[in-house]
């Protein structure tokens, strides 16, 4: 459950970029559908905001359902985003949450190419990420294809209406044509002694034929220009198939990138679970918690009594050297615990005479032994320039890594701090002050390489 934004909170996921606090005054020109739909988010997300929080011209607007809200208080609702910087960073927050992955995107600046444009504009206008007016840009002209592509499909059915006009009219004329050569035949026969009458029938006769070519070389005409945009129609449609499978591929990549980036998740939650879980048990078994019939209020009591306090024993503790290797076995012994190695850092201060293959062997078939007697997970990292081909199979429990080439050991040090869940005892061995400041940043404890090579002499 997310939790409310504070004003005097760090600035949540979705604020303005230095980029957009110095263009407030530069607001964009939103498509109409942007602009409603951003107006309808915003009408939702008022719902629950607590009332220090909402601006004063937005309170009487906030108590209307959320469909009023953004018929009669629209204009105020818009006005309210693109001149308060702190309430839409509020309402952003809030949107970008119930947005879910989309929402986690556009405030990366990284939206999935298939979304709806009208969605991601609205979302980059209200988060505001690096790039957002690009991506509100991409919405207007993709809009603007749409108008086009809708102003095309009218001019197409036009051109068959008329396609179908014209045979019409040419029905009608071969229909006159028949008719007027069956009244010339009547004509001829009747007027067969008046030649005058006939030679004028010819000439009309002549003249009707005329018109008959001259509407067939028009008809002609259209047909050719019906057959040019039928081919251009069906180029456009050959097109637009093509990226309609160019979108259905883009869209399976990126259903199977969330699909793997779930798993990843859902494997680090089970691990840091099962931590707790251990921790809790271990915990109970360490202390030897058993049931008791007295209550905390009960030594209250017997103090405020002047009752001797049956607790009275003092506590000790002793302080443990940085290099003593029992804090690294105290950390060992935590549930789930992680071993992660600087090699090459404590080689070649314990082993600095040895060759490097030596130095790696003797190092992992240590780490093997304290796998074993500990149950702890261990990775041992070393540089990948110096890496062999036939390296001798790791001890069992030991995991060996080689950075890749442009990465150094601790660059993927830090990254395999990172992937670990938040509450797992993650314990770095490494003398390297830049290593232990970075790892530790991220939750881990780092000793340095003589805890370890104590601790490695003593088996």
């Amino acid at each position: 459950m997310s939790s409310q934004p504070h004003p005097a909170d760090p600035a949540p996921r979705g604020s303005l970029s230095a980029e957009s606090e110095t263009d407030l005054d530069l607001e964009p020109v939103l498509p109409a559908p942007v602009r409603q739909r951003v107006i309808t988010l915003a009408s939702g997300a008022l719902t629950g905001l607590p009332n220090d929080e909402m601006p004063n011209a937005l309170r009487r607007i906030a108590k209307f359902a959320p469909n009023k809200r953004a018929q009669h208080g629209g204009a105020l609702i818009a006005t309210q985003l693109g001149t308060d910087a702190l309430f839409r960073q509020r309402i952003a927050t809030r949107i970008v949450d119930d947005a879910g992955e989309l929402g986690a995107a556009v405030a990366e600046g990284a939206p999935p190419a298939a979304a709806d444009p009208v969605e991601v504009a609205a979302l980059a206008y209200l988060s505001r990420p690096d790039g957002w007016r690009e991506l509100v840009e991409a919405a207007t002209e993709a809009l603007r294809l749409d108008a086009e592509n809708a102003s095309t499909a009218n001019q197409i059915r036009d051109l068959e209406h008329q396609m179908a006009r014209l045979e019409h009219d040419r029905a009608v004329a071969r229909t006159e044509a028949d008719k007027l050569r069956d009244e010339l035949a009547r004509l001829r026969d009747e007027t067969a002694g008046i030649r005058e009458e006939a030679r004028r029938l010819t000439r009309t006769v002549r003249e009707l034929e005329q018109r008959e070519r001259k509407a067939t070389e028009m008809l002609a005409t259209e047909r050719g220009r019906a057959a040019r945009a039928a081919a251009d129609h069906d180029a456009e449609v050959r097109r637009l198939k093509a990226r309609l499978a160019e979108a259905e591929g883009l869209v399976g990549a990126a259903r199977q990138s969330a699909k793997d980036a779930r798993a990843a998740d859902d494997a680090r939650l089970w691990l840091l679970l099962e931590t707790i879980g251990q921790a809790a048990v271990g915990l109970r078994r360490e202390l030897a918690l058993e049931p008791t019939d007295r209550l905390p209020a009960d030594f209250v009591a017997d103090v405020a009594a002047d009752r001797p306090d049956i607790t009275g024993q003092s506590a000790k503790a002793r302080a443990l050297d940085a290099d003593d290797p029992a804090r690294l076995d105290q950390l060992l012994a935590l549930p789930k615990a992680h071993l992660v190695v600087d090699g090459y850092n404590v080689t070649k201060r314990g082993y600095p005479d040895m060759s490097l293959e030596h130095q790696r062997s003797r190092l992992i078939t240590g780490l093997g032994g304290i796998a074993a007697q500990t149950r702890a997970e261990v990775t041992c990292v070393f540089d990948g320039a110096e890496r062999i081909i036939g390296l001798p199979p790791a001890p069992r429990g030991v995991r060996v890594l080689f950075s890749k080439k442009g990465e150094t050991a601790d660059e993927l040090i830090r990254r395999l701090v990172r992937a670990e869940p938040p509450g797992r005892p993650v314990t770095v061995i490494s003398s390297d002050r830049e290593v232990a400041d970075g790892v530790r940043r991220h939750g881990a404890y780092p000793l340095s390489s003589d805890s370890l090579l104590r601790r490695l002499g003593r088996t």
